[in-house]
C-alpha cells in the first residue's frame, strides 16, 4: 500500500539529515574553529586571579598578556581596524582614530575592547561625555577591564568629581593593585577630600 513511498520519503529525509548534519558541522568548523583567536575567559581569569598577588615585574608581564587577550577580536579584518585605529591615536590622529574604531564597534558590537579604544580616543580628543558612554559599553561586555576604568576616573579627576573618581580608581586597583598612577591618584584624592593641607 503506501509503505513503499513513506519508507522511501524516510530514506530520503535521512540523506537530507546527513547532508545538513555535514553541512552544519562544516560551518560550525569555520565559524567556531577560529575560536582559539577569541580571548580565551579561563586564560582571562588565571591571568586576573595572578595579577592580584603579583609583584611590580611579574604584574607588567601579566597585565601585557591581559591586554593581548583582551584586544582578540577573533577577526583578522577586525583587528586590522582596531591596529590601524591604535596606530592613528599613537600619531595624535584622533579623528581618523575614531572612525576606525567606530568602524570596528558598528562590525562587532559585543567586543569590548573597540568600545575601550574609541574611549580612549574621544578622551584624547576632549570629547569627555562620548568617552564615559563608551566606558560604559566597554564595562558591560568586560567588568573587570582595569584600563577603561582608570580611565573614568582620570575623567572624574578632571571633571573635579573627586568622591566619584576616588571610588572608580579604587575599583581599578582592587582589580590590578599595580596599575600605573593608580595608587598615586588616590593618595592625592584621599589628601583632597579629606581636606588634608600640604
Amino acid at each position: 500500500m503506501v509503505f513503499l513511498p513513506v519508507r522511501a520519503n524516510v530514506q530520503g529525509m535521512e540523506s537530507r539529515l546527513r547532508l545538513y548534519n555535514t553541512i552544519v558541522a562544516a560551518l560550525c568548523a569555520v565559524f567556531f574553529g577560529c575560536g582559539s583567536a577569541f580571548a580565551d575567559q579561563a586564560k582571562l581569569d588565571d591571568l586576573l586571579q595572578r595579577l592580584l598577588t603579583a609583584d611590580t615585574a611579574a604584574a607588567g608581564r601579566i597585565e601585557r598578556e591581559i591586554w593581548n587577550e583582551w584586544s582578540k577580536s577573533g577577526s583578522p579584518a577586525m583587528d586590522l581596524l582596531l591596529k590601524r585605529g591604535r596606530e592613528a591615536m599613537a600619531a595624535g590622529r584622533n579623528d581618523e582614530a575614531i572612525e576606525h574604531f567606530t568602524a570596528l564597534i558598528d562590525h562587532d558590537p559585543d567586543f569590548a575592547e573597540g568600545w575601550n579604544a574609541r574611549a580612549t580616543a574621544y578622551f584624547n580628543a576632549g570629547l569627555l561625555g562620548p568617552s564615559v558612554a563608551d566606558i560604559a559599553e566597554t564595562l558591560k561586555r568586560n567588568p573587570k577591564h582595569f584600563g577603561a576604568l582608570s580611565g573614568l576616573g582620570a575623567i572624574y579627576e578632571q571633571l573635579d568629581r573627586k568622591d566619584r573618581a576616588l571610588q572608580v580608581y579604587r575599583a581599578a586597583l582592587a582589580i590590578h593593585p599595580h596599575l600605573a598612577g593608580v595608587t598615586e591618584a588616590i593618595e592625592r584624592l584621599e589628601k583632597a577630600t579629606a581636606g588634608t593641607d600640604l
